[in-house]
């Protein structure tokens, strides 16, 4: 499956963004899809995932709250939420799938789009 991320940008502490991802290549209601983040020196961690299904999210504890993952099955499509924005949320944010499982660490998904860059400022 090939991931697209996009709308990554420069907000304000406070601010909003969204990110989508868009899936091709393979049926993508089949994959749990998780939402990571690296910062400069810093390893990747996972900020979120949604099930194949749509019926179950996770969120790391930083991004409770602010954060909220969701996907449209029909668009191919998952997207990523990101309210009350926070220096420290300053990031490449990268999309991830998994064929029938929702791993939260790095090493177990198979596919992987290029990231979005997402600079939050004082």
């Amino acid at each position: 499956v090939q991931l697209q991320a996009s709308g990554g940008g420069l907000v304000q502490a406070g601010g909003s963004l969204r990110l989508s991802c868009h899936a091709s290549g393979r049926t993508f209601s089949n994959y749990g899809m998780g939402w990571f983040r690296q910062a400069p020196g810093e390893e990747r961690e996972f900020v979120a995932g949604v099930t194949w299904r749509g019926d179950s999210t996770y969120y790391a504890d930083s991004v409770k709250g602010r954060f909220t993952i969701s996907r449209d099955n029909a668009k191919n499509t998952v997207y990523l939420q990101m309210n009350n924005l926070k220096l420290e949320d300053t990031a490449v944010y990268y999309c991830a799938a998994e064929l029938r499982r929702l791993p939260t660490l790095k090493d177990e998904y198979t596919y992987w789009g290029r990231g979005t860059l997402v600079t939050v400022s004082s």
